[in-house]
């Protein structure tokens, strides 16, 4: 086998082994090597190309290897719940950090001059008071922060998301049997 066949095999293996990602991290190991063990032996027999072929979609692999050990009942997704917990933080900074400079700018279109300090509750239940001190029209803030309510909804959604209930069940049913 030549360089170019162990690195359209390798190519094969990584995105199966990005499918598995939801497997624990032993299970997702083993079954890496031994997709690479069987596709090497197979390449030396048949050609890379016909084993590729042979082997068939890495996502179907996937999904049966998933199959295989979840079972065809819906599952967690670690990925699914970290893209929502990261998007969720990104956007909603974006966000407060947009209403809090609005306010800023609010107070100095009022009055371009304004000295002293001016406070605004942030949004509701979810943002922390912003306290905006003026000094001759220069501003400087603080707060405006990530309230306990806003946590709270982050993680309730973040599990729900993910799905993230399940492990705990599958954690159960491994303990039992």
């Amino acid at each position: 086998m030549n360089w170019f066949d162990r690195l359209r095999i390798e190519r094969v293996v990584w995105t199966l082994d990005s499918l598995l990602i939801d497997l624990p991290r032993a299970s997702r190991i083993e079954k890496r090597r031994d997709v690479r063990r069987n596709l090497v032996a197979a390449a030396e027999h048949v050609g890379t190309r016909e084993a590729l072929r042979q082997l068939g979609s890495p996502s179907q692999l996937a999904h049966d290897y998933l199959a295989a050990e979840f079972g065809d009942r819906p599952r967690h997704s670690w990925m699914a719940a970290a893209i929502f917990a990261a998007t969720t933080l990104l956007v909603a900074t974006a966000l407060f950090s947009e209403a809090a400079f609005g306010f800023g700018a609010g107070v100095t279109a009022a009055n371009p001059h304004a000295s002293g300090t001016f406070t605004w509750d942030g949004i509701a239940y979810l943002q922390n008071t912003v306290t905006y001190t003026f000094d001759n029209g220069v501003p400087s803030f603080a707060g405006g922060g990530f309230a306990p309510v806003f946590w709270v909804l982050w993680f309730v959604g973040t599990v729900l998301v993910g799905r993230l209930w399940r492990v705990v069940a599958r954690w159960r049913s491994t303990s039992v049997a």
